[in-house]
């Protein structure tokens, strides 16, 4: 995974609940299958919530599916462990242990009483359930050679799994929106990159160089990932939903949709897709993120964009600014000087030639623009890269 990161490669890791899931993930290139039990109830119709919930015992249910699903069948590819660390009933060395024993690489704190406040957070530390006890077995496993993964919610947590051996910083942003079953309650993309970026402050300030992973929350599609590999300095991204929920929801939907339909209307393949994606909900949002990616070299227009899906520019800039965390302009913006700086880091076409490839035939709106967004003119991050 290093020899990735040093080609400038980003790592994949997929939370799988069933071995189908993490056999073909492996086939698509994922770097890391994790074994986490919201995947299980993920493939049994239900909100990765259900996890943190007494619905079953959390590590005996990964080491079941994970050892007879997964580890059968994903080959060389590390299986990280899910491992609830606050199970009261569990002895963490001694099952520790037993998930090396087993073959997994490595273990990660899921679930984890990072994610769960209020009241009930209160009633789980009085009796002594806190994140420390994910610390604590993040550093027994790290003791025990096991590849550590921690997922953490803030600079305070990033230091103490730091502190404890962890070899993964992992910012949980939230559960995944998207989908039918996604949350509705997420933070914007801004706002979680900007939450990565202080998680990775205090990586980057320990000296220890952990690997630096983004889950979760409003990431949830390639353009979103894209969008914190551009805003922050993440090195890979896990998703849970993201690999097998969200796209297990579009493909059956459809699929069943058609053959509904065959025999009656076989030669109406538009009408098809028109009924087969009737009752979704449309994400507006995505479309405007996915017509940047492939048009920001041109003058895109959020009027025209709102005229083409129906709906008001009002409404559009509206519900884009909620889920973004920034206004179109300033995602355009963003989104073409980061492409501008890729270009310049990896060709010496003359800088005006860049800025008319990103969408800036204006050479000096280009320049301040970029120094906007940078902190230094393009001749001056060409002359440092």
């Amino acid at each position: 995974m290093n020899k990735q990161i040093q080609a400038k490669e980003h790592l994949i890791g997929v939370a799988a609940g069933a071995g189908i899931s993490a056999k073909y993930a492996v086939k698509g290139g994922a770097d890391l299958i994790l074994a986490l039990n919201s995947g299980r109830f993920r493939q049994m119709g239900l909100g990765s919530v259900a996890g943190f919930l007494p619905f079953a015992n959390s590590n005996d249910m990964v080491m079941e599916f994970g050892s007879r699903e997964i580890l059968s069948v994903v080959g060389e590819t590390p299986v990280i462990f899910g491992l609830c660390a606050t199970d009261p009933t569990m002895e963490p060395e001694a099952f520790l242990k037993r998930i090396r024993e087993s073959g997994f690489a490595g273990v990660i704190n899921y679930p984890t009483v990072g994610l769960i406040d209020g009241k009930f957070r209160e009633a789980l530390e009085e009796e002594g359930m806190t994140y420390l006890q994910e610390v604590e077995a993040v550093r027994l496993a790290h003791e025990l050679g096991l590849f550590t993964m921690a997922f953490v919610f803030n600079e305070e947590q990033a230091s103490w799994m730091l502190n404890a051996g962890a070899d993964c910083i992992c910012a949980h942003l939230g559960v995944t929106g998207g989908g039918w079953m996604g949350t509705k309650k997420v933070l914007s993309l801004e706002k979680g990159a900007k939450l990565a970026r202080q998680i990775f402050d205090v990586c980057d300030a320990s000296g220890k160089r952990p690997i630096k992973l983004v889950y979760g929350g409003p990431v949830h599609a390639p353009i979103d990932v894209q969008y914190m590999y551009d805003n922050t300095s993440a090195m890979g991204y896990v998703g849970g939903s993201s690999f097998e929920r969200i796209p297990t929801e579009e493909a059956i939907v459809e699929t069943t949709h058609r053959f509904k339909l065959t025999g009656h209307l076989e030669q109406d393949k538009q009408l098809m897709d028109r009924l087969s994606h009737a009752n979704e909900p449309y994400d507006y949002v995505a479309f405007v993120k996915e017509f940047v990616a492939e048009h920001y070299m041109n003058n895109i227009s959020l009027t025209e964009l709102a005229e083409r899906i129906h709906v008001s520019r009002t409404h559009l800039s509206a519900l884009f600014n909620k889920e973004v965390g920034c206004s179109f302009p300033e995602y355009i913006a963003k989104y073409r000087i980061h492409k501008a700086q890729e270009v310049i880091k990896h060709t010496r076409l003359p800088l005006s030639r860049i800025a008319e490839t990103v969408g800036y035939p204006d050479y000096v709106h280009f320049s301040k623009t970029f120094k906007k967004y940078t902190g230094m003119t393009p001749q001056a991050y060409r002359r440092q890269t």
